[in-house]
């Protein structure tokens, strides 16, 4: 079915408060905000085709979802349609001979893909709407939405680590004697902070995006679950026949002023650990883009490009290739999980994640994204992000960070802490429910 279009002028960030106070009449929403305004045009590794992108649905129509691993290739067949959704980290043991034994506290189906019923999009205060059924009147509710502009409520988030220190550092070393045995060169080891706790995931997410706003930024609804994101981080983007990855390995905090976060980059820069850990990754990512791509197409970008967020700098690089396919079951057989969040080799780092993680990653290390009617898609690194049960009220923030043989496991578990505190600090008033 066709959508009928609507161009309306708008300002990037008052529609993202409307969409949000909109989407509470939608059993199924998905945000996806760049943040654009925030980012300088040197940043070209974001390239977004729009600066936010917003879909909506009721639910009721299951004939426009997707929702098993088996009939993603049903997306190519895709003129004049949308898809918004998101792949689960577990979705790898369809891909791989792997199983997840471990305990569900996120309870999301695998994969969800869906038509939406009205989609919103936004490039350069241009907002234009799409809508499947203008009959149904839908976009009269969004013109008529004032958004709130309560002052949050104070509420301190404390989440409480799955992990004693002791017991993380010795899972670190642990991994370092497989590191050190050949049995894997890297491997990205996570684990869980936690909460039950009654909030408003609306209030939540816009809090979190206006003081950590970030390019892969995302805001989801199924029903009863929610991910409130802060991703800096792009899995992969197809545009016509050309693939690119952005993997993100190597963070370190903002400095107080301009010379300390100089010298925080240039440390940054210049760190081999960092750079291995990196380097690592981007090799792995070029294996994986050479199963899809034309003979000799692929091609390294950026290597270690250093990026500043908020909260922290990142190293980046870009790897790209020429496509012998279209189609996406196949583009995502062959890459994913990311590599970022796996390790190297990548299946043998992944039973080791399974073996030495207590939790299910649920979304976490899953993407979140968009699939156009030509078949061009952007997804991101679920990573920087809240999973939210309304029915339960539990709260997930999950992290991890690249554990190597020059890896200290002090450092690391620090480092883990600073992604931590950058959430919490984030969420320290929002709204209750």
């Amino acid at each position: 079915m066709n959508y009928i279009e609507t161009k309306i002028t708008s300002d990037n960030i008052n529609v993202c408060e409307k969409l949000l106070e909109y989407s509470q009449y939608f059993d199924i929403s998905c945000i996806l905000n760049s943040n654009s305004q925030f980012y300088p045009v040197s940043h070209f590794f974001l390239n977004t085709k729009y600066d936010l992108i917003a879909g909506f649905s009721t639910g009721t129509d299951d004939n426009y979802s997707l929702v098993n691993y088996s009939d993603l290739d049903s997306l190519n067949d895709n003129k004049h349609r949308w898809y918004l959704g998101y792949l689960t980290y577990d979705i790898k043991n369809h891909i791989e001979n792997l199983t997840s034994g471990n305990m569900d506290n996120h309870n999301w189906p695998e994969i969800f893909f869906f038509q939406p019923e009205i989609l919103f999009l936004v490039k350069q205060n241009r907002l234009t709407v799409l809508e499947r059924c203008p009959e149904k009147r839908l976009l009269d509710k969004y013109q008529n939405i004032n958004p709130c502009k309560e002052n949050p409520t104070e509420f301190d988030l404390q989440l409480t680590h799955r992990l004693k220190k002791k017991e993380y550092c010795e899972n670190v070393c642990q991994l370092q004697k497989h590191i050190q045995r050949g049995d894997i060169y890297e491997v990205n080891y996570c684990h869980e902070f936690y909460a039950k706790h009654k909030i408003n995931p609306y209030s939540s997410y816009l809090v979190l995006n206006n003081r950590s706003p970030a390019p892969f930024s995302a805001f989801l609804k199924l029903r009863e679950h929610y991910l409130l994101s802060a991703s800096p981080e792009r899995f992969l983007k197809k545009e016509k026949n050309i693939l690119y990855s952005q993997p993100i390995k190597g963070t370190a905090p903002r400095g107080f002023n301009i010379e300390t976060d100089e010298e925080i980059r240039k440390q940054l820069s210049e760190s081999i650990k960092e750079q291995s850990e990196n380097t690592m990754i981007v090799d792995l990512v070029r294996n994986d883009l050479s199963k899809i791509a034309k003979r000799n197409s692929v091609k390294v970008n950026e290597l270690h490009g250093i990026y500043a967020f908020p909260q922290v700098h990142q190293m980046i690089s870009t790897i790209s290739a020429t496509l012998n396919t279209n189609s996406f079951k196949e583009i995502i057989k062959a890459t994913f999980p990311m590599g970022s969040m796996t390790g190297a080799p990548k299946v043998q780092a992944m039973k080791h994640i399974e073996d030495f993680e207590n939790v299910k990653r649920g979304l976490y290390s899953g993407s979140v994204g968009y699939i156009s009617p030509e078949g061009d898609f952007d997804l991101n690194v679920v990573i920087r992000s809240l999973q939210y049960n309304a029915h339960s009220h539990y709260i997930s923030y999950m992290t991890g960070s690249a554990i190597t043989a020059l890896s200290s496991a002090e450092n690391e578990y620090e480092e883990c802490l600073m992604k931590v505190y950058g959430i919490s600090n984030s969420l320290q008033s929002v709204r209750y429910a």
